[in-house]
C-alpha cells in the first residue's frame, strides 16, 4: 500500500508528464485504500477529464465536494471543474477558497475566471487585480484579466493583457487567437493575421483556428499563407469541419472581399463569444 502523499506525488508526476492513462489507473487503485479522501478524488477526476472522460470525471469531482474539502487548492480546482459543467455548487467551492487563501494567486484567479463568465465582471476584475499583484508574471492570470476586460466591453485593455500573456508564454496560442479576433472586430487586418497565423500554428488541433488564419491572410492578399492554413485545417479536420473547410475554401478562391466578410460576419463574432465563455 502507497502512502497517500506518496501516492498523490507520483500521480502529479505523471500528469506533468502528460501520462494521464497511468495517472488515472494509479489514482484508482489509490482510490481502493482511501475511498474518502478530497484529493484523491479530485486528482483522478482532473486525469479523467484529460481523457476525454467528462461523465465520469463530474462525478469524481461531485464526490470530492461533498467531502468538504478545506484545501483551497482543491475546492478551485473541483470548483472550477464543475463550472464547465455549470453545476450551482462551483460558487460556493471557488468562493471558499478565495476567503481561505487570499494569498493563492491560483484561488483568486479561478473565482475572478467563474465570476467573468458569469457576467460578474467588476467583481471578477478584483479578484483578477489580487491575482496579478500576487503572480505578476504569470501568463494565466493576464489571460482571464483580458477575457474580463473583453466581457467587459473593453477591447483596448484586453488587447494590453491579451498581449503580456502571450509574451509570458510563448508556447500558447490562445491568446494569439483571441488577440486576433479582436483585431478583427478592430478592422487592424495585418495585425489579425499576424496574430491569427501565429496562433493556429500553435494550436494545430485547432481547426477552426485554421479555418480563421486562411480567411484573414487571403482578406490582406496572403493567397500561400491562406492556402496553406486551409490544408493544416483539412488535415486535423472530422466530419463537423468539413463544412466549415468548404466555405472557407470557397471564399478564399474568390479573393480578399468574400474572405474578409465571412471572417467579419460570421466566424470571428461566434468564435470570439465562444472562446471567451470558455472557461479554464
Amino acid at each position: 500500500m502507497m502512502d497517500l502523499e506518496t501516492l498523490l506525488s507520483s500521480a502529479l508526476e505523471l500528469g506533468v508528464e502528460g501520462e494521464w492513462e497511468e495517472a488515472a489507473e494509479l489514482l484508482r487503485s489509490g482510490l481502493e485504500d482511501f475511498p474518502e479522501e478530497p484529493a484523491v478524488l479530485c486528482w483522478l477526476g482532473a486525469a479523467e477529464r484529460e481523457l476525454g472522460m467528462d461523465g465520469i470525471a463530474y462525478e469524481r469531482f461531485k464526490q470530492c465536494l461533498a467531502l468538504q474539502p478545506e484545501d483551497p487548492h482543491i475546492l478551485a480546482t473541483a470548483g472550477t471543474a464543475l463550472a464547465t459543467f455549470d453545476d450551482p455548487e462551483a460558487e460556493a467551492a471557488l468562493r471558499t477558497a478565495a476567503l481561505l487563501a487570499p494569498e493563492l494567486p491560483l484561488a483568486r484567479w479561478m473565482y475572478g475566471a467563474y465570476l467573468a463568465r458569469e457576467g460578474f465582471v467588476t467583481e471578477a476584475l478584483a479578484e483578477l487585480d489580487a491575482a496579478a499583484v500576487l503572480a505578476p508574471d504569470d501568463p494565466v492570470v493576464a489571460l482571464e484579466r483580458g477575457v474580463a476586460m473583453a466581457l467587459a466591453g473593453d477591447l483596448q485593455g484586453a488587447v494590453f493583457d491579451l498581449t503580456r500573456a502571450a509574451e509570458a508564454d510563448e508556447e500558447d496560442g490562445w491568446p494569439l487567437v483571441l488577440l486576433g479576433l479582436i483585431e478583427v472586430e478592430a478592422g487592424e487586418w495585418e495585425e489579425a493575421a499576424d496574430r491569427l497565423e501565429a496562433g493556429a500554428r500553435l494550436r494545430p488541433e485547432d481547426v477552426e483556428a485554421q479555418v480563421m488564419a486562411a480567411l484573414a491572410a487571403a482578406a490582406v492578399e496572403r493567397e500561400e499563407v491562406a492556402l496553406e492554413m486551409l490544408e493544416r485545417g483539412r488535415q486535423r479536420s472530422r466530419g463537423a469541419d468539413l463544412q466549415m473547410l468548404n466555405e472557407a475554401d470557397d471564399r478564399v478562391v474568390e479573393g480578399a472581399a468574400p474572405a474578409r466578410e465571412l471572417l467579419v460576419s460570421v466566424v470571428g463574432p461566434s468564435s470570439l463569444r465562444e472562446r471567451l465563455m470558455t472557461r479554464p
